[in-house]
């Protein structure tokens, strides 16, 4: 009995064991199907990943049906400025206003609006009764000076030698002082209009005085008619001198911080058929326009432009922040979702070329270009393609769907 004990213990044992050993294979087998699985899961991961990062190849005949260019990253400015608005105009000191001192007639006008000017140049004449009048009491007053002058000369060697009366002295001197103030006041008269005092001492009358111009310019504006009788301070000709001309700039108080002296200014005038031109302040206002909130801001155009006119309207960039960086206009970019890229060019042949999409980080955005870094290191020499980054896009998400399928 003690051995059929012992015998149905090992025949009890060996059933549990090989049970056991039953179960451990079934478990090996469900592990091992789910690491596949995990393994299966990461390839198909990899591929993908791979598979997008896959190059895309263009003959040379797409890229130029494309108009797609090819090169190394230039380097352009990518400055930072201020959008502002004004017009044309020219220093204070460049703009004269002619009149006259006395009301008289415009007898003629020599010049037409747009005439080219110098200093001294005749504009018009005018005559009046009173332009005589004023002539014949300078030389009434001239010759009696000249007799007063020698009463007093007479008075004071006299009363030197203790022979004339001092009263006498002192009156003669007071009549000759007073003549001579008075004579140097119509001299000073005579010479507003124009007129030479020395050629009316000889006994000669100017009929008509002429109306000269203070400032070498162009005649701007034509104020009066041939014959028209015009009050004294009348705004008759407006003079302007072009040769320092500059724009009057409006910059509004949140900008005005970042403006000063000596910055450069790239100027947009669509007058003169959008052309650019570039300048820098020359002056900064000290004080803000109440209705507007802006502060006057001049600027001085580098060289001279006979096509620009006083008042023309003037879109203006001054830049405050200059800095060269590496950039590209906006259809080099391609934008998926917060991410933006590129396209390298990571092969090339006589058959065509091959381009890779590079992720980059942008910069700045300035007047159609922007500027970027590659959010992995690149190469200094990398070439990309300039343009065209749509159609690459899609060319690629083409090839990946066809991949797929």
């Amino acid at each position: 009995m003690k051995h059929i004990y012992i015998l149905l213990l090992c025949v009890f044992l060996g059933a549990c064991k090989e049970s056991n050993s039953n179960k451990e294979k079934g478990g090996g087998k469900s592990n091992s199907k789910s690491e596949s699985h995990k393994n299966s899961n990461e390839k198909h991961d990899d591929e993908e990943e791979e598979h997008h990062d896959e190059p895309l190849f263009l003959t040379k005949e797409q890229l130029k049906i494309l108009d797609i260019d090819t090169g190394e990253i230039p380097v352009r400015n990518m400055n930072g400025f201020i959008k502002v608005n004004g017009k044309i105009s020219v220093p204070p000191q460049n703009e004269a206003v002619i009149t006259t001192s006395i009301g008289a007639n415009i007898v003629s006008i020599e010049v037409i609006e747009g005439q080219q000017v110098k200093k001294g140049d005749v504009l018009a004449y005018i005559s009046h009764p009173d332009l005589i009048q004023l002539q014949t009491d300078y030389l009434k007053m001239y010759n009696q000076l000249n007799f007063l002058e020698q009463d007093f000369l007479r008075q004071e060697k006299l009363y030197n030698a203790k022979v004339g009366s001092g009263r006498d002295y002192q009156q003669a001197k007071a009549n000759y002082n007073s003549a001579k103030g008075l004579v140097k006041g119509l001299e000073g008269q005579l010479l507003l209009l124009g007129l030479n005092a020395s050629y009316i001492n000889k006994g000669e009358i100017y009929t008509k005085a002429p109306l000269k111009s203070t400032i070498d310019g162009f005649i701007e504006k034509v104020g009066v008619k041939t014959g028209q009788f015009v009050q004294p301070q009348k705004e008759l000709f407006e003079i302007v001198n072009t040769d320092h001309i500059h724009a009057d700039l409006m910059v509004f108080e949140k900008d005005i911080s970042k403006v000063k002296n000596g910055q450069k200014v790239k100027f947009l005038i669509k007058s003169v058929g959008n052309k650019e031109f570039e300048g820098h302040i020359i002056s900064v206002g000290k004080s803000i326009e109440e209705g507007t909130k802006a502060m006057h801001v001049h600027a001085e155009i580098d060289g001279h432009f006979d096509n620009l006119i006083l008042g023309m309207y003037v879109n203006a960039r001054i830049i405050f922040n200059e800095k060269k960086e590496q950039a590209l206009p906006l259809e080099a970019f391609f934008r998926d979702g917060d991410r933006l890229f590129v396209f390298s060019v990571s092969k090339e042949t006589e058959k065509g070329v091959e381009f890779e999409p590079l992720e980059v980080l942008q910069k700045e955005n300035v007047h159609g270009y922007i500027s970027f870094i590659f959010k992995k290191i690149q190469n200094d020499t990398i070439a990309v393609a300039k343009s065209g980054a749509y159609y690459l896009m899609s060319e690629l998400k083409k090839s990946e769907a066809e991949h797929h399928h």
